[in-house]
């Protein structure tokens, strides 16, 4: 059985416990539960490589190995793995809201007419410790309270697809500063309370059921070509993270079907979930 390394934790030093007699490492470790304390940090295939994908804060993780000022990690939310800094970790904690707004803001003191301490995306968790005024106090600092949402709230994936119109397309983004097809579809189905993997390739295989390539198209079904994935708005148009337009953009189906095709990559494959 082949294992795909974005969701395996193991390398050659060490790998989870669980792993042992199906890869080989030095040590086998039950690894350490931490909590994501920067606003972003990216997840990297090397300890110095590129970013592969992003985790906002509040996100947990397993770390397996703390190497330099990097650590070897496991999202627990979509299991993939990777490196990240060190510094952007720290002891877990248990959020009660997350932020629903594309972008806020984390204040130092209860007014918006402070300098902000840091940006905060659609998906960061907190924990709310109590109200002043319009702003609500977590122990990092105060954000606006119409920016967030208990845990758990659902909404509607295209709705979530939306606020990110106009984002920077980022190669391996998930933040409102950034984003990519993949981290565009991850936000949205995880708002509406679905599973989903961190890549294309991985959404394609795992989310939903499988549609013919000329079933009628419903709100939110996903279409998918070599490395890219889009979401219907409806019946007539797409949205999407794509480096074409360097933006997450509405596109017409018919459109967009055809400019992709042209480009050499044909739909491969749609899913409804």
């Amino acid at each position: 059985m082949k294992l795909d390394r974005r969701l395996t934790p193991a390398n050659s030093r060490v790998a989870a416990a669980a792993l042992k007699g199906l890869v080989e490492a030095e040590a086998y470790v039950e690894g350490e539960a931490a909590c994501v304390t920067a606003p972003v940090t990216d997840i990297c295939r090397d300890p110095a490589g590129d970013r592969e994908r992003q985790l906002l804060m509040g996100a947990r993780v397993v770390i397996y190995e703390r190497i330099g000022n990097a650590a070897f990690v496991q999202s627990a939310a979509d299991g993939y793995v990777g490196y990240v800094a060190q510094d952007d970790l720290g002891p877990v904690v248990a959020p009660t809201h997350r932020v629903a707004a594309r972008q806020s803001h984390l204040y130092p003191e209860p007014s918006i007419k402070t300098r902000e301490r840091a940006s905060l995306s659609f998906g960061a968790q907190v924990v709310v410790t109590g109200q002043e005024g319009e702003l609500w106090q977590t122990p990092l600092g105060f954000i606006p309270r119409q920016h967030l949402v208990e845990i758990g709230t659902r909404t509607d994936r295209r709705e979530v697809a939306q606020l990110f119109l106009g984002t920077p397309y980022l190669w391996g983004g998930n933040s409102g500063a950034g984003i990519d097809c993949s981290g565009l579809v991850q936000a949205a189905l995880w708002a509406e309370g679905h599973d989903c993997p961190g890549d294309s390739d991985m959404q394609e295989e795992a989310v939903g059921a499988d549609l013919p390539l000329d079933a009628p198209v419903e709100p939110g079904d996903l279409f998918f070509w070599k490395g890219h994935v889009a979401m219907a708005l409806d019946a007539d148009r797409l949205i999407h993270a794509t480096g074409h337009y360097m933006s997450t953009v509405i596109e017409p189906l018919a459109e967009a079907l055809r400019r992709i095709e042209a480009s050499g990559h044909p739909l491969r494959s749609r899913r409804r979930v």
